[in-house]
């Protein structure tokens, strides 16, 4: 019997790009069975556009706005026939194919495969690879040349546009499938509130630790980010730090110690550009992870 397919999108006061999303649901070649929408705005709605039998459309109104809880919420709501479950964020595009060929991905590589995501088509460029990618720095363990790494620093390698399979040890979820029965053991972890940044990392290399994690370049999609998300620097800053240190500290086989250096690099690189740019907010950020360091070492995880 072939695989049944839901999405939950996780959103907040975005009808223009929700209504976008949508648009490019329903004209898949292959339209997935069910769509759950979990909606923190101020006046949840669902997504404006055409309503064809497929897919189902489930309006799921949140009291909270944070990406885990919201996710969490749609995975409660899916129907009970569902077999494969994606999340996409409310400001991404599917290519007309990308459904087809995820199922396609799935059935082809089997049950060892616990998470897929969709390829980035306009992934942009890394920034300071040249830093991040230098020798020194994996012999270290702070970061690493190989795409879809998490090193023992707890920092995670980028993925990118990929040109065929690619196998990774962490999966960003904002266009990506994964097996339900995973769920079983698997949730999202509901510290990472509000923006929720790092979540998919928390989330992915532990089922990565369990099944095989990959990006299927066939099917692509495009994220066409909006406006606003992370918040103003310095706690973007903060959060950069205290998140990273949550997430390292839930894994023995990850290096608090490492993890601290990577981010006083961090640091340093922000205090770079600030002085480089003359850009105030990086300056703001570095001053956020200063604060995180010392949050992290005084009140540890």
């Amino acid at each position: 019997m072939p695989s049944r397919i839901s999405f939950v999108v996780a959103t907040k006061d975005r009808p223009e790009e929700l209504a976008r999303l949508w648009r490019s649901l329903v004209a898949q070649t292959r339209p997935p069975d069910e769509v759950v929408v979990v909606d923190a705005g101020a006046r949840p709605a669902p997504p404006a556009g055409p309503r064809p039998p497929r897919p189902v459309l489930r309006h799921v109104p949140s009291p909270v706005a944070s990406a885990t809880r919201q996710r969490n919420l749609g995975l409660d709501a899916i129907g009970p026939d569902i077999d494969l479950v994606g999340f996409v964020d409310d400001d991404a595009v599917l290519e007309p194919a990308a459904v087809a060929e995820m199922l396609r991905f799935f059935d082809e590589f089997g049950p060892e495969l616990g998470g897929a995501a969709f390829n980035m088509l306009n992934h942009p460029p890394l920034g300071l690879a040249g830093l991040k990618r230098t020798p020194l720095a994996e012999a270290l363990g702070l970061y690493a040349r190989r795409r879809g790494a998490v090193t023992a620093s707890g920092f995670q390698t980028m993925l990118g546009r990929v040109e065929a399979t690619a196998w990774a040890e962490w999966l960003p979820t904002g266009a990506s499938v994964w097996r339900r029965e995973i769920f079983g053991g698997h949730r999202f972890d509901e510290w990472y509130s509000g923006y929720s940044y790092l979540e998919d990392l928390d989330f992915s290399y532990r089922v990565g630790r369990v099944y095989r994690l990959a990006v299927a370049a066939s099917a692509g999609y495009r994220h066409l980010p909006a406006d606003g998300g992370r918040g103003g620097a310095y706690v973007f800053g903060l959060r950069e730090v205290l998140n990273r240190v949550h997430f390292v500290g839930k894994h023995v086989e990850l290096s608090p110690a490492r993890c601290r250096a990577a981010l006083a690099a961090r640091l340093l690189m922000s205090l770079g550009l600030a002085v480089r740019r003359g850009d105030a907010s990086f300056l703001a950020r570095a001053f956020g992870n200063a604060v995180g360091l010392a949050r992290s070492i005084i009140v540890p995880e």
